[in-house]
């Protein structure tokens, strides 16, 4: 039988440490000028919206460079000279002199309609997405509004407004947490749910676990994932899990 208050306060317990601490620069890529153009909420929102919408079937860190490559390729990155390019020269930039994105015909169209509906929809200012301090279901909605948005995309995209931007909500019920390879290692090995789990049912485990903000626990399984409890070779007497967790090893 697992501790599952123990377990949950203590993942709640870091999320919080997480939340509250002051904001730092996110590291999406390894390349400095183009996490500064990512993290530039208040000069190029868009820049983070784009990157959201083309983090799909590429690893992360490939899909979060293609803003900054269009930038180095046009020379600036204004949402008004984004609105000047047609589809066609979207295509050209996604494409030469090399690929950006593993799809690059279906993410040029995803990539224009997006760049279009921030100037028509939200006045050319991608910040409005989020601004006006909504609730999270109304956020989590504005990004399922861009074509090629899935709710895995706008949870991750308000997930990250939130904790690591540290953007003001009204709530954060409809923060989920993103059931990737660690969170999913971890939820299973601390007896949370099972290792076969799908998508949906970790995102309602988590749901039910702290239903006030099920995001929070994200990051805090994610991290243990990428530190501690790693496919091979676990740290566990390292992990401040390790006295509540089942499959712990305890040296």
């Amino acid at each position: 039988m697992i501790d599952e208050q123990a377990i949950k306060s203590r993942l709640v317990e870091r999320g919080q440490q997480l939340f509250e601490a002051p904001r730092e620069l996110v590291r999406f890529t390894s390349e400095d000028e183009a996490d500064r153009l990512l993290n530039d909420l208040k000069g190029h929102p868009h820049a983070f919206v784009l990157a959201c919408v083309m983090d799909r079937q590429i690893k992360a860190e490939r899909a979060w460079l293609i803003p900054y490559r269009f930038r180095e390729k046009l020379g600036g990155f204004s949402i008004e000279l984004l609105s000047q390019q047609s589809e066609a020269d979207v295509y050209r930039l996604m494409t030469e002199p090399e690929p950006l994105h593993r799809y690059v015909e279906k993410m040029s169209g995803y990539l224009s309609k997006t760049i279009t509906r921030i100037r028509d929809v939200y006045g050319g200012n991608a910040a409005s997405i989020w601004s006006d301090s909504p609730s999270s279901a109304t956020v989590v909605y504005r990004f399922r509004e861009f074509d090629g948005v899935g709710p895995k995309i706008a949870s991750i995209a308000v997930n990250i407004l939130a904790r690591r931007f540290k953007v003001k909500f009204s709530d954060y019920f409809s923060i989920d947490i993103s059931a990737d390879v660690h969170v999913r290692r971890v939820f299973s090995r601390l007896g949370l749910a099972p290792s076969d789990a799908t998508v949906d049912q970790l995102i309602f485990r988590a749901r039910g676990l702290n239903p006030e903000f099920p995001g929070l626990m994200d990051f805090p399984a994610w991290e243990i994932g990428r530190k501690w409890c790693r496919p091979r070779n676990c740290d566990c007497t390292e992990c401040y899990m390790a006295d509540v967790c089942s499959t712990a090893e305890r040296v």
